[in-house]
């Protein structure tokens, strides 16, 4: 292959070439990928931005606002170099709001930009994306017009927005991280998508939030549509940020329709002596069964520690084999869905596979009693509860949701309960259930939460008996339920039944959510349920 530098010394304006090249000017440099669909990216030598980008005859990068890190490094060192069929674009950023280098792989006929961000520390806006702007793509995939805010009216904050009577919000675009590795703005015809993708398990391992994270991905606003890359916010932060390497994590252009994941392959990233990677070399595996949760959900098991986090998806028979991790020590977790059933420690070392069983240890899951009834399964989602089906991609406000203050329930619907209870909105929600006979022994009333907002906690009564105020929980310095958000920290509360309170005949369970808090509506504390029994 002909030298780049070579190339791009030529002239600033260089005829077509077979192949991939560079053309250089004072302000910028232009990576030519000699792809079939002319793909060519320029990129400012000053500011790291990318000022265009052409894919098949047309102009996609909005010209007014450019495409970056945040809202743009600011000032940065950019170059180029080229290893066989890649040419690498680095920006080294060093200021006071950022200290990364970021790196953009161009492959030699491909429509894709392969991106590793490699971090210092935070930058100083609190939070860490990568976000392109690109006109003439206003549909969205895989959740449509959800995140679709333009000529909406702000209902709430500058971030939701009432559209044609739906609400919409850019946080309506987010999936689970583990779920989300493809996701697109294109064009209405769908003939020309322009998509993130996140290719393997080293394209999240540096964020934070473990697998059930969710967040931003999508928002058409008008001008543009913003395609986002987090890899870490405060947006329902449950963990510390990781800082290294972000990465690889691939923007495409497609013209035959949805790009997969597992057709991107990464592995080439061994080879470029990237400041922070690390390579194949350096990681290990852990192998192992899993046991105590029901086939009846899914089964995930999750590592992390300070530096590095990945997760996976048991097979059915609850076997699984780990990612490669960089070797260390860390805490495995296991989950029933998304219910934390258990932790242990595992070590990694490099060149080799560890195995490590793990069986369900939470008293939910493992305890053995006998239920006088159960709302919702022990899944850490609000599955199954009114309004739970919708909460994703709208506004708890909005018109298409169910009343949120349905009056007594009956312990047997729980689709007929709501799956958030607001101070100031639905307090005081009642359960109804009748006993052929009084219960002689002390009870249990659980009632297991996904989220809490502004100190939110449960506190019930069950008949004439208040159970204990619970103390506050963590705080989540983030709005939740009407951002379309449910994860949080999985607070499960306990309230001990004194015998002779259940009754022969009607009884009652009534929920009010307590809070040294304010707000009003919405966002007045609140909680989400993940499950309520009562036991024995």
């Amino acid at each position: 292959m002909l030298s780049l530098k070579f190339l791009a010394a030529l002239s600033a304006c260089t005829a077509p070439v077979l192949g991939i090249s560079v053309s250089e000017t004072d302000s910028s440099y232009t990576v030519n990928t000699g792809s079939t669909y002319g793909f060519k990216a320029t990129i400012s030598r000053s500011s790291c931005d990318v000022t265009s980008l052409y894919f098949h005859g047309a102009e996609y990068q909005y010209s007014s606002t450019f495409s970056h890190i945040a809202s743009g490094l600011g000032s940065a060192t950019v170059s180029y170099t080229t290893s066989d069929d890649y040419v690498i674009v680095k920006c080294v950023a060093d200021n006071d709001n950022f200290d990364l280098t970021h790196y953009m792989v161009f492959e030699d006929a491909s429509n894709s930009i392969y991106m590793g961000t490699y971090t210092v520390s935070e930058p100083a806006v609190g939070e860490l994306r990568y976000i392109f702007r690109l006109t003439g793509l206003t549909d969205a995939y895989p959740n449509g017009n959800v995140s679709y805010t333009a000529g909406g009216t702000a209902i709430e904050g500058s971030d939701v927005f009432l559209v044609d009577g739906e609400t919409r919000s850019k946080f309506y675009s987010s999936d689970r991280f583990i779920d989300d590795d493809v996701y697109c703005a294109m064009t209405t015809d769908a003939s020309v998508h322009a998509c993130f993708i996140r290719p393997n398990s080293q394209a999240t391992e540096k964020s934070s939030g473990g697998p059930f994270f969710r967040d931003i991905d999508l928002n058409y606003g008008g001008n543009y549509h913003s395609v986002t890359y987090y890899m870490n916010s405060n947006h329902v932060q449950t963990e510390s940020y990781r800082q290294g390497f972000h990465g690889p994590y691939v923007f495409s252009f497609s013209r035959s329709g949805i790009p997969k994941a597992s057709e991107y392959d990464v592995s080439f990233f061994d080879d470029l002596g990237l400041t922070g990677y690390t390579g194949a070399s350096g990681r290990g595996y852990v192998t192992g069964t899993a046991s105590g949760v029901s086939t009846d959900f899914p089964t995930v098991v999750h590592w992390y520690n300070d530096d590095y986090q990945a997760w996976t998806y048991t097979e059915s028979t609850r076997k699984f084999t780990s990612p490669a991790l960089v070797a260390g020590t860390y805490t495995m977790a296991l989950y029933q869905d998304e219910f934390l059933a258990a932790t242990t420690t595992v070590a990694v070392t490099a060149g080799s596979t560890a195995t490590a069983n793990i069986a369900a240890t939470a008293a939910a899951l493992t305890d053995t009693r006998t239920t006088i009834f159960k709302m919702g399964d022990y899944d850490g989602q609000p599955t199954g509860f009114l309004n739970a089906d919708k909460q994703l991609r709208m506004h708890p406000s909005d018109s298409r949701m169910s009343n949120w203050n349905p009056g007594t329930v009956a312990s047997t619907d729980t689709a007929a309960l709501p799956m958030a209870i607001f101070k100031d909105v639905n307090n005081g929600q009642v359960i109804s259930f009748s006993l052929d006979s009084a219960i002689s022994s002390q009870a249990t009333l659980r009632i297991a939460t996904t989220l809490a907002y502004a100190g939110g906690r449960p506190q019930a009564s069950v008949n004439s008996y208040t159970c204990s105020a619970p103390s506050a929980p963590t705080a989540i310095d983030s709005r939740g339920v009407t951002r379309g958000a449910y994860r949080g920290r999985g607070d499960v509360y306990d309230c001990t039944i004194p015998s002779g309170t259940l009754v022969s005949g009607d009884n009652t369970v009534t929920i009010n959510v307590i809070s040294g808090s304010s707000g009003s509506e919405y966002l007045s504390p609140n909680v989400i349920l993940d499950a309520i029994e009562l036991f024995y």
